[in-house]
């Protein structure tokens, strides 16, 4: 993961202004035993925030008191706040944190990624408290004693917390000032994650989900964003961000995240509190500010990007599934040409379909496809992209091609056979955990069943056309993932849905009778 500070951080002097040192001239300071108690102490103050009581209050009142805030007041369950130093992203952290202005917090679960050290679990702190230059926060050892159990993936251990290599994790211990001013008062519950996959994550969420008690506990994920892009690209890859937070699909933030598509370096903290928030109640995702450090610094070729987001119960409803968009007649037509084309140059040619997209801007838009090949009526090859991972036009043409000549199902397509296909599009929405299997809707929804490295997808037209009820489309799903039939019950599995704009080129069929029961083999995509 990118350290965007290693060329050197702002010091601040005793005038209160920055000036830039080198990461190694830090004197880190180790946690260390305070008569009895193991008190963290602060490793970058001075660096990151002023090391003076005195000015690092003034430095952070300040910032809060320039914080634009919309009007906000459905409960808050948790932030997403940057980490870097206060110069650079202590506008947007402000964003967050004032906030918290005549809300009742007692205690704060702070979620920070580990940019020093590397392990692979979540570890909540073994010690006392925290200390910075405003004073020591303890820690709420009665809730972090009831985080593991569950999983292995979180435990009671310092891994992180310390000094490591010489240097000393700043990304939770930023957090704590901004904290101490808008709160006072309060308890913390220090957690570092060494391991930022989506299963630490999840077990995370999970652990905290089931350990919170009460309204009164605040969850904090400590997160930059992209790192070293040029101005516009950063702001552009930032926004793809933000947007899937917004729109709760944090299953495919995360693989975006995994596969280096997307950046934030704290991608797993911000996973893990929409995992903990949502099954506390959160239902909506609320960005408060965006910028980057090109916005404070003017330098616009290499920037870091910052986010302040608000994660609130809200009683209207938070989680469209996706049904609004859409596409133009000839839009689908470019589509369905692509995808064609790309089916015939994969077969014939063996190579990739190469074309300029041109004069279709809504297409250039990241979006999960799936295409569906059929021949008389009957499967003959379905393959797509989950996550947005690249532009609708693009995954279209990737995909077409692999469900041409490598879905597994089947053999590849013949040249003697590529008049005869069907051709048909599935765009899909962004991913929603079901949280009542009652509000699945056959016809209208896919499914994703998840259960640690097994998965399993339906596209929605598949119950229909299987004739299944719901329940036979959730244990279809799970049989697509290898799994048992009822694995969907598991607590360690995940149900998605989705909705999908599902459209193509179809030859007329011959007449067969309807089937009300599911096949024996594998269902369909």
């Amino acid at each position: 993961m990118a350290f965007h500070i290693a060329r050197g951080t702002p010091r601040f002097s005793s005038s209160g202004k920055p000036a830039l040192i080198c990461l190694a001239a830090i004197a880190l300071i180790s946690p260390l035993a305070d008569g009895a108690q193991k008190i963290r102490q602060p490793a970058v103050a001075g660096a990151f925030y002023p090391a003076d009581p005195k000015e690092l209050a003034k430095t952070v009142d300040e910032l809060l008191s320039r914080a634009q805030l919309p009007a906000l007041k459905e409960p808050l369950l948790a932030l997403v706040s940057p980490h870097a130093g206060y110069m650079y992203s202590g506008s947007v952290a402000a964003c967050a944190y004032a906030l918290l202005k005549g809300r009742k917090v007692e205690r704060v679960v702070v979620i920070s990624p580990s940019h020093i050290d590397s392990f692979d679990f979540s570890a909540v702190y073994d010690g006392d408290a925290y200390a910075t230059p405003l004073g020591n926060v303890p820690v709420d050892k009665a809730l972090a004693a009831r985080l593991p159990g569950k999983s292995p993936l979180v435990k009671i251990s310092g891994r992180g917390h310390g000094v490591s290599g010489g240097q000393g994790e700043h990304a939770l211990e930023v957090q704590l000032p901004f904290l101490q001013r808008a709160l006072g008062p309060f308890k913390l519950v220090p957690i570092v994650m060494g391991d930022q996959s989506y299963e630490v994550s999840r077990a995370l969420g999970l652990a905290l989900a089931t350990a919170i008690q009460g309204p009164d506990t605040l969850i904090v994920a400590s997160s930059d964003l992209s790192h070293f892009h040029s101005y516009d690209e950063a702001v552009k890859l930032d926004r793809k961000t933000l947007k899937a937070i917004e729109e709760w699909d944090y299953l495919s933030m995360s693989r975006n995240f995994q596969q280096r598509i997307w950046e934030a370096c704290g991608g797993g903290p911000i996973v893990a509190a929409m995992i903990a928030a949502e099954r506390l109640g959160a239902n909506q995702a609320k960005v408060l500010k965006y910028a980057n450090s090109g916005d404070v610094t003017g330098e616009r070729s290499r920037v870091v990007g910052y986010g302040a987001v608000a994660l609130v119960r809200s009683a209207k409803p938070g989680r469209s599934d996706g049904a609004s968009f859409s596409l133009s007649q000839p839009e689908k037509e470019e589509l369905l040409r692509v995808a064609r084309k790309s089916v015939e140059t994969a077969v014939k040619e063996r190579t990739l379909y190469e074309w300029t997209p041109a004069g279709f801007e809504t297409l250039m838009q990241e979006r999960g496809a799936f295409v569906t090949l059929k021949k008389k009526g009957e499967l003959r090859g379905c393959i797509g992209y989950i996550a947005p991972v690249k532009p609708l036009c693009v995954t279209v043409r990737d995909v077409a091609a692999l469900a041409a000549v490598t879905d597994g199902r089947f053999p590849p397509v013949s040249p003697r056979e590529l008049g005869e296909l069907e051709y048909e599009i599935s765009v899909l929405s962004p991913l929603r955990r079901v949280l009542d299997v009652k509000q699945i809707q056959v016809g209208r929804h896919g499914l994703v069943v998840k259960r640690g490295e097994q998965e399993g997808l339906l596209l929605p037209q598949v119950a229909p056309e299987q004739g299944w009820d719901r329940m036979t489309l959730l244990e279809q799903t799970c049989r697509k993932a290898g799994l048992p039939p009822r694995a969907w019950q598991d607590e360690e599995a995940d149900v998605f849905s989705f909705t999908a704009l599902v459209f193509g080129e179809h030859r007329p069929e011959p007449a067969r009778p309807e089937r009300r029961s599911p096949p024996p083999s594998a269902p369909p995509s």
